[in-house]
């Protein structure tokens, strides 16, 4: 499986539970996440992408870290699996505060 696969696969399942997953790209910022996915709600997380197996280069790992220490999330994604948890954990917490 590809990254690319995996991606498309992300933007589908987003955009069916009623959000959507921009691709993120920032000029001169290089290594930032590949997708802002923004979910009903109000929630807003990072996703970088990786083929099956692949972790984040020492770059990504530095931008992940700056929007950490902001307070926003950045899930690492390598399989539809990966996408499938994230969006069950993500629908999981909010369905915490809505109660």
């Amino acid at each position: 499986m590809r990254e690319k696969d995996i991606e498309q696969y992300l933007t589908t399942r987003v955009k069916a539970l009623g959000g959507r997953a921009y691709k993120f790209v920032s000029p001169g910022n290089a290594g930032v996440p590949d997708r802002l996915v923004c979910l009903p709600g109000g929630r807003a997380v990072f996703a970088e992408l990786k083929a099956p197996g692949r972790r984040p280069t020492a770059l990504q790992k530095a931008q992940i870290a700056r929007l950490d220490k902001l307070g926003f999330a950045t899930y690492i994604l390598d399989s539809k699996e990966a996408v499938d948890g994230f969006l069950d954990a993500i629908q999981q917490e909010a369905a915490k505060r809505e109660v």
